[in-house]
């Protein structure tokens, strides 16, 4: 049977589109690959350039990868109680509260990386050490975890479910723990996917930040392809893929495994 052609024009948008993303991510790869990438494929294949790209940045991968995870936990450990709290008092002083934890997603990086060397640039200590920059993901990142779990605690009968909870004995700490978080886990999921793919391709308020002996993965790969052989900086590319695409996959099925058990 043939298609209406309204299927007919969606179907070739579709295409289209997915043409427009992955050719220019499929050139990039195979360039991580190729021999001289000015002669193309005839020059032959080759795993010379990924070696390069561990030998001068596998520094910048592990950084990321920690800075990642330090962001995650810090995230998780401020972002679900406040998301908690903003849950069970709503009202003006919680939306007003919600829109000052927002408030770093209205903000530039490069205004908010000064703002944080502006008032910690002189602790030379601090400013030298990776949880500098941790402390920017943390601000940048902490609103995708805050609304990613105040939403869906604002569509469970969160009340109801506390009060029935303490009808039988339960202090709030269990509370929290055994009703809310539980009930919250698409949410936090989602949140934490969020987190983790922001902090790792976070570049603008990173690059602020950086010391030469501090580079992450997209300030690493920007510092390749100013600088290094193109072939080089796109064996780097081929590295951020191999990285981060299966971590989305796994959190994204994860994300999808808690919703199913809840439902």
């Amino acid at each position: 049977m043939l298609k209406s052609p309204a299927k007919i024009l969606q179907l070739a948008v579709t295409l289209l589109a997915c043409a427009f993303l992955l050719v220019p991510t499929l050139q990039s790869v195979l360039a991580g690959v190729t021999v001289n990438y000015f002669q193309g494929v005839k020059s032959g294949l080759t795993l010379k350039w990924i070696g390069e790209v561990w030998t001068l940045y596998s520094a910048s991968i592990f950084l990321s990868i920690w800075l990642a995870l330090c962001c995650l936990i810090s995230t998780l450990i401020i972002g679900v109680p406040a998301a908690y709290a903003l849950a069970r008092n709503p009202g003006r002083l919680s939306r007003i509260l919600e829109e000052f934890i927002s408030l770093p997603l209205a903000i530039p990086g490069l205004a908010l990386a000064l703002a944080l060397l502006q008032v910690y640039g002189s602790v030379q200590g601090f400013r030298a050490h990776w949880s500098f920059i941790l402390v920017g993901h943390v601000l940048y990142t902490l609103p995708f975890m805050v609304r990613s779990v105040l939403s869906v605690m604002a569509a469970i009968d969160l009340k109801t479910l506390e009060e029935g909870a303490a009808s039988l004995g339960a202090p709030a700490w269990r509370r929290f723990t055994d009703i809310a978080v539980p009930n919250a886990m698409p949410g936090v999921l989602a949140g934490s996917l969020t987190v983790v793919t922001l902090s790792i391709g976070e570049f603008n308020l990173t690059w602020m930040l950086h010391t030469p002996f501090l580079k992450t993965l997209p300030v690493g790969l920007a510092d390749s392809y100013a600088s290094m052989r193109l072939e080089i900086a796109s064996a780097y590319t081929l590295v951020f893929f191999v990285m981060i695409v299966p971590l989305l996959m796994a959190m994204q099925w994860a994300s999808a495994r808690a919703q199913r058990t809840l439902t």
